[in-house]
């Protein structure tokens, strides 16, 4: 049985992680690469730039979308053991990330990782709002702030008293979108 949820896991996880939200909307309305435009990412910050706000909510809705199926999917298949689930959350940023058919050049990773937060204990996205919020009002800019109120997901995670294994998940998946940040945006 494990061997059979290992399969299903990192195929469907990997690959639903690859469909990228900005990659394809850009591709099918504008008929352009985003990744050759603004930020050169492909991600919703950037597909609102390319395709306004249609654009953003567009990929905000795939990205999320896409991380929520897998996860259900894991539930399914695995009886919801937490283990599992971190894993397919992994994967599926991993792919959003990393996709080898866009030649490993995809999103930064921030809406699968809200996602997964969403799902894994949906407290914390209230409390990384309103510390966005408060940063936003502060310094009028996004990319800092943003990355400051990601960091209380697995904080509230832990504080909430879920699974360890989600305040971890969670930890990991961070450090992998400041990662993509770094990686994507070198200062």
């Amino acid at each position: 049985m494990s061997v059979l949820v290992f399969v299903i896991v990192v195929a469907v996880s990997y690959l639903m992680g690859c469909v990228n939200g900005a990659y394809y909307l850009a591709k099918h309305v504008a008929g352009k690469d985003i990744r050759q435009f603004g930020s050169q990412n492909a991600g919703a910050r950037n597909a609102g730039r390319l395709l306004g706000k249609w654009g953003f909510a567009g990929t905000v809705m795939i990205d999320a979308g896409k991380t929520l199926l897998a996860l259900e999917i894991t539930n399914k298949v695995s009886g919801g053991n937490g283990y599992w689930l971190v894993f397919a959350a992994f994967l599926v940023l991993v792919g959003h990330i990393w996709p080898l058919h866009l030649e490993l050049r995809g999103g930064k990773g921030v809406v699968v990782y809200l996602a997964a937060a969403l799902y894994f204990t949906p407290l914390s996205i209230l409390v990384t709002a309103a510390i966005l919020a408060v940063l936003f009002a502060v310094f009028r800019r996004f990319t800092i702030p943003g990355l400051i109120a990601l960091a209380s997901i697995p904080v509230t995670t832990f504080i909430a008293g879920h699974p360890w294994i989600y305040t971890a998940g969670l930890l990991f998946m961070l450090a992998a979108v400041v990662y993509a940040h770094i990686a994507y945006n070198p200062v």
